[in-house]
């Protein structure tokens, strides 16, 4: 009975020291973003890759087409046209974005008694800028009667078919992205507070005035913090959705017709889930691309401490 009772205490032992381990502890913390990692990123990840070899259309059954979606699109103008607009709007949008909000932040780290007030003011867009609710208010915002019309007719310009009109639909969009430039901001102004003061006093003694400075230190000093806002940005610019689906829904003649937008379409509009998937995938390579360009291009423009 005694080697009975020695075993079992020596089971629940081992059990306690397992419950109690650290490394147990962090499993069981990590367990819920594992099982979300795993049920909504890995599982849907492999499944479009299957379903973009199959015509599946959410109804019927899933049929094999091999590559049949792929060589479709290349045929597909809607969908070279979705790609061009997408990189319109992304060359457009993100640099105009990453402009204003490395702008705003150079003002925001200047030593005043609100600054704190001013950041959490200034942020406030990007935490509200994706939802429908301000896309709906800036829809308004842009309408025939809208506010910008009538600010324009105030100043004796005539009103502008914003959503009409294709050179101007995507206008809107691109300003409603670079009003969300909070997140952006934030980054900036901690790169910023990164570099030494004495490099500009420096300068300063040098002769160097405020343009110089910016261009010789704060830029290089400031080039790893912009290159991840550039790979954030422009990642996040590619499947832009929102705006389009809500305000424009892709039109007016496909001018605003992004490529996730696109690609929403093919799977739950026209019910070709195939084809969307398939779509999906190029999409990922397509990002995958630009991001290693950018930052195969960085070692010509980002500095290192050495090279400070």
């Amino acid at each position: 009975m005694k080697k009975g009772k020695s075993s079992d205490s020596k089971q629940v032992l081992k059990v306690r020291r397992f419950i109690y381990n650290e490394t147990t502890a962090g499993y069981i913390f990590a367990l819920p973003f594992i099982i979300g990692f795993l049920g909504f990123t890995i599982v849907p990840i492999v499944s479009s890759f299957y379903y973009s070899f199959t015509d599946y259309s959410l109804i019927d059954k899933k049929s094999w087409v091999g590559l049949d979606n792929y060589v479709k699109l290349m045929g597909d103008k809607r969908f070279w046209n979705s790609v061009y607009v997408t990189f319109k709007y992304v060359i457009t949008s993100v640099p105009l974005k990453l402009i204003f909000a490395l702008f705003i932040a150079m003002i925001m780290t200047r030593k005043t008694r609100l600054t704190g007030f001013y950041r959490s003011l200034y942020y406030v867009p990007s935490l509200i800028g994706g939802s429908i609710a301000v896309t709906l208010v800036w829809k308004e915002l842009f309408s025939r009667r809208g506010l910008i019309n009538q600010m324009l007719g105030m100043l004796g310009i005539d009103r502008v078919s914003w959503f009409g009109d294709q050179r101007m639909a995507l206008i809107p969009l691109i300003l409603l992205t670079v009003w969300q430039f909070g997140s952006s901001m934030i980054i900036f102004a901690a790169g910023l507070k990164q570099i030494p003061t004495t490099y500009y006093e420096a300068a300063k003694i040098d002769g160097a005035n405020r343009i110089k400075s910016f261009f010789k230190i704060t830029l290089p000093c400031l080039s790893p913090v912009i290159l991840y806002n550039l790979v954030m940005q422009t990642i996040s610019a590619f499947m832009t959705f929102t705006q389009a689906f809500v305000i424009t829904s892709g039109g007016p003649n496909d001018a605003t017709n992004f490529y996730a937008l696109y690609m929403y379409n093919n799977a739950f509009t026209y019910r070709n889930m195939g084809y969307a998937s398939a779509m999906s995938w190029i999409m990922l390579v397509v990002i995958s691309i630009v991001t290693l360009v950018i930052f195969k291009s960085s070692k010509y423009w980002v500095f290192s401490e050495a090279d400070k």
